[in-house]
């Protein structure tokens, strides 16, 4: 078999993979964030720990229920979900009328608190999580060995992903939580029910975080540090996409994943800047982001 602009097509085709499933997870976490600041207007700091989380739960109702994977992608979520209405009932409400930087400080610190608990409890070492016996294996594609696992990884954080962009911006329920964002006073006066809708809203966006984490669990190492690794680049993907966009978040995510995998094979130097630099980038040209609204 030949080559690619010098590159054997097995070695490109890898790169662009493994820059796919990492864009999966960019553009899911950063979902998640885009909605938070969207509807909440909170830059939620602590995504990474709740990525984490997820992917510990899943970890510890294996091993201490028993319960295996496909039950833990929809407890696990659920679980984290509950968490953040928690975290958005006692502490978050609080600060809506306050200057942002005041739900990043407190997101921030949940975070360490977050993440000290887990390596408190389990220490710093990854902790194995098996794929799934049905996502085992894999399949010649001709070109490349295609891991079932995460070619599944792909498809799944693209069906929530479109799901998610249909239901905000295509549905009378996203209807209504973005004029609650612009004027919530007149959409309460309409008889619905504001502040269940904002808990309800941070909860989704967490859970998001949890799904990422429960899909993750089998790929990397469960380890208290997994979120914080991330969350940096996240951020950078959410910046980029445009504060709050939720297209911009998807479309972002998954771009910048297959950059990464194209500079890893053609300048690997490069490859863990490259997002940062695009972030420069973006900032000197338009600074609300690519998808973003100057406000």
């Amino acid at each position: 078999m030949g080559t690619i602009f010098g590159i054997p097509p097995q070695a490109l085709f890898g790169q662009l993979l493994l820059g796919l499933i990492n864009g999966s997870f960019y553009a899911l976490l950063s979902l998640g964030l885009a909605v938070i600041f969207g509807m909440l207007n909170v830059i939620n700091f602590a995504h990474g720990a709740l990525y984490m989380m997820g992917a510990f739960v899943a970890w510890l109702l294996l091993n201490q229920l028993g319960i295996g994977y496909w039950w833990a992608l929809l407890l696990a979520p659920l679980i984290v979900g509950a968490f953040g209405v928690v975290l958005e009932k006692t502490l978050l409400s609080r600060l809506y009328k306050l200057d942002h930087l005041y739900g990043l400080l407190l997101t921030f610190g949940l975070a360490l608190i977050v993440e000290g608990a887990f390596r408190h409890q389990y220490g710093v070492s990854g902790q194995p999580y098996p794929i799934p016996a049905e996502l085992s294996g894999g399949r010649n594609l001709g070109f490349m060995f295609l891991p079932n696992y995460r070619g599944w990884v792909v498809v799944a954080s693209l069906i929530v992903c479109i799901s998610t962009w249909i239901a905000i911006e295509k549905t009378k329920l996203g209807a209504y939580l973005r004029a609650a964002t612009e004027n919530p006073v007149l959409v309460q006066a309409f008889g619905i029910n504001v502040p269940r809708m904002v808990t309800l809203t941070y909860a989704f966006g967490v859970a998001l975080a949890g799904l990422a984490g429960v899909l993750a669990a089998p790929i990397y190492q469960v380890s208290p540090l997994m979120g914080s690794h991330l969350i940096i680049v996240v951020f950078a993907v959410v910046v980029i996409g445009g504060m709050g966009s939720i297209i911009g978040a998807v479309l972002t995510g998954y771009g910048l994943g297959l950059l990464e995998g194209l500079t890893k094979v053609f300048y690997p130097e490069a490859s863990n800047i490259v997002v940062f630099v695009i972030m420069a980038v973006v900032l000197m040209v338009k600074p609300a982001g690519l998808f973003g609204r100057e406000r």
